[in-house]
């Protein structure tokens, strides 16, 4: 499923007004966002990065914000730029000096991965649950936060339940976030590692996952009559607009639509999503 875009809230709206302004920085005295919510990074783009940095510099500055200790910045937002930078051999960065909270470097962090699809699902998940526990928010406020609807992150944090396994899968990119969504539908550890087997060596997609969990069988999707383009459309349509499984089946005159849910947060969302409200 891919990753919910328009974030209500930006970096400028999360960054409060400081004193500082756009200056040139030391590298070396700037430390990395430790509340940096990303743990993997492409080494390749970050080469290219570089060399981009080298032909044209910088174009958007990074955003820091003073240590704690009161000799150095911490960075904000903009970690790839700085690694880059590195990369580059530059000695200096141009940077916005900014106040922030502890809360905010992990917020901002965040959001700038967000806007950029720069999170895998399970980073994304920590992260939430790092707001939530950490500095006492719910899944509502939380969602505000990063400008996500509550469903969305409810339903990414339900990926924290997958067993050791999936998740590594699902951070590699063996199996896609809607494969692991399928997983959790499952009440049973040994029903899921079976049907990860299954995902990972037959390669089925989502909608066979689905099938197969269903029936409880677990050895690659069983021949049954396809649905026309029209209902798949209609089927993937309403999924990605209540991020949930729903099954469309028509007949001559009528037919059925079947939405899937896991969880009271999931048909919360989903409640939301049709009939809104309160």
């Amino acid at each position: 499923m891919a990753k919910e875009r328009g974030l209500g809230r930006g970096l400028g709206a999360l960054i409060p007004a400081g004193e500082g302004g756009l200056t040139q920085i030391d590298l070396d005295r700037i430390a990395p966002n430790p509340r940096q919510p990303r743990t993997l990074m492409d080494e390749a783009a970050l080469e290219e990065l570089a060399a981009s940095i080298r032909e044209h510099g910088i174009l958007q500055p990074l955003i820091v914000t003073r240590a704690a200790s009161g000799s150095g910045y911490t960075l904000v937002a903009g970690e790839r730029r700085w690694r880059a930078a590195r990369k580059a051999g530059l000695r200096t960065v141009p940077a916005l000096v900014k106040e922030t909270t502890p809360q905010q470097l992990l917020e901002l962090a965040l959001v700038e991965n967000l806007q950029r699809e720069d999170l895998n699902p399970l980073e994304e998940a920590a992260a939430y649950r790092q707001l939530i526990d950490e500095h006492g928010l719910t899944q509502e406020e939380a969602a505000q936060r990063v400008g996500k609807s509550r469903s969305a992150v409810a339903n990414t944090l339900r990926l924290l339940n997958l067993p050791p396994e999936a998740k590594e899968a699902l951070a590699s990119g063996l199996i896609t976030e809607g494969h692991a969504r399928t997983l959790l539908s499952l009440s049973s550890l040994e029903e899921q590692r079976k049907l990860l087997a299954a995902l990972i060596s037959g390669g089925l997609t989502v909608r066979e996952a689905e099938e197969s969990a269903r029936r409880g069988s677990h050895r690659g999707p069983r021949t049954k009559k396809p649905v026309s383009a029209d209902v798949a459309e209609l089927e993937n349509r309403f999924r990605e607009a209540l991020r949930t499984k729903v099954e469309l089946r028509r007949g001559r005159r009528g037919g059925r639509l079947v939405i899937h849910f896991y969880s009271d947060e999931e048909l919360e969302g989903i409640y939301q999503a049709i009939v809104g409200g309160e």
